[in-house]
């Protein structure tokens, strides 16, 4: 087969991970099909380098834009692709051969409001309904999100494919004492932090966040500190805010997008992770920090509980004193501390990206097949 892949959003932080994922996978392990892979310009170096059987095809077009519609099925049909894989919602509806799409949440359909305008959010259902309906498969990554995909889309439960994320092998390894030192000094880090890495959309829910480390504060737990990256915070002046409202100056920082390197030593770092998040179609980072040995307080809702299992402590994320009471828990009870750290060890032993990306390209072959 000659399979095309989007990945203009490699170096995203989300879908990104699972496009770098995916391609490395399918480079190390097939050498029979062959791949397109529609790419930035700057990229084409690193698509060579995957191996023989992979073309990178400059594609310019923005993400979410209405040139894509027509510049990818153009790209799709000079490449000669007889399958093509879009790792997240856009289909063109002009694709000229068979096709997958991932779709790793229903984030815009659950919280429209987000989004910048009526006309984004009528974009992005279109997008959702056309990908559902025209991909021959839809793969998502947990049992969660395809739930919400059959429910919005009303399509049968047979035509979406469960495949779940994992975790980069670099997150099971323990920096050396130098890498976290020179990171430790560099961020001029407090001895105990509380983390939380991922964009700081509001579903997101990183104001309560601050909201219940002001009341880990005030129960006296004042040598701690809040450690935020991801998004650059300048896009939400709320929580900057919310920061200033409670005195937290001093012990809350915003470091912005880190590199998975830097990530791996903070999570290391970190006296306890946190994702109070409203909605995730999977959630990434609490694994990552499972395997870092890190303590992980998640909320009790969406696809959490599915992906942690009992190796977390599950809040309410609507409830600030829950948030703050799971924080003191990690940070205080040495036994329940040791518990997660053993379960977070077997708990991440669950997700392998060499399994879930095998288990892609068995889409693939199934979809190569169908009449």
């Amino acid at each position: 087969m000659r399979i095309a892949i989007d990945i203009r959003k490699l170096h995203d932080y989300g879908i990104g991970t699972y496009v770098r994922n995916l391609i490395r996978e399918l480079a190390r392990k097939d050498k029979k099909n062959e791949y397109v892979l529609l790419c930035r310009k700057n990229d084409l170096e690193r698509v060579a380098s995957l191996g023989a059987n992979f073309t990178g095809h400059v594609q310019s077009a923005s993400n979410y834009s209405l040139t894509e519609q027509i510049t990818i099925p153009s790209s799709l049909w000079r490449s000669g692709a007889t399958l093509f894989h879009t790792p997240h919602y856009v289909l063109p509806l002009l694709t000229p051969c068979r096709s997958i799409v991932t779709i790793h949440d229903c984030i815009h359909l659950k919280f429209p409001q987000y989004l910048p305008n009526r006309i984004a959010h009528a974009y992005a259902w279109t997008n959702l309904w056309t990908a559902t309906h025209k991909a021959r498969r839809v793969i998502t990554v947990s049992e969660f999100s395809k739930k919400d995909i059959v429910r919005y889309f009303d399509i049968p439960e047979e035509k979406v494919t469960v495949i779940p994320n994992a975790i980069d092998e670099r997150f099971k390894i323990v920096p050396s004492e130098i890498e976290m030192t020179r990171l430790h000094d560099r961020y001029q880090l407090p001895n105990r932090f509380v983390m939380y890495a991922g964009n700081i959309k509001p579903h997101k829910n990183i104001e309560r966040l601050i909201d219940a480390f002001a009341l880990v504060h005030k129960l006296g737990l004042d040598d701690v500190g809040l450690l935020v990256t991801g998004s650059e915070v300048s896009q939400y002046s709320k929580l900057r805010r919310a920061v200033h409202q409670h005195g937290l100056r001093k012990y809350v920082r915003f470091l912005g997008f880190q590199t998975e390197a830097n990530l791996a030593v903070l999570y290391r770092l970190a006296s306890v992770f946190v994702i109070p998040s409203l909605y995730e179609g999977f959630g990434l980072s609490p694994l990552e920090a499972l395997a870092s040995d890190t303590p992980v307080v998640a909320s009790g809702t969406s696809s959490l509980p599915e992906v942690l299992g009992d190796a977390a402590i599950l809040v309410d994320p609507y409830e600030v004193k829950a948030i703050a009471d799971g924080i003191v828990t990690a940070l205080e009870d040495s036994d329940v501390i040791s518990d997660l750290k053993r379960k977070g060890r077997i708990r991440v032993e669950h997700f392998s990206w060499e399994h879930s990306i095998n288990r892609v390209k068995q889409v693939y072959q199934e979809v190569g097949a169908e009449r």
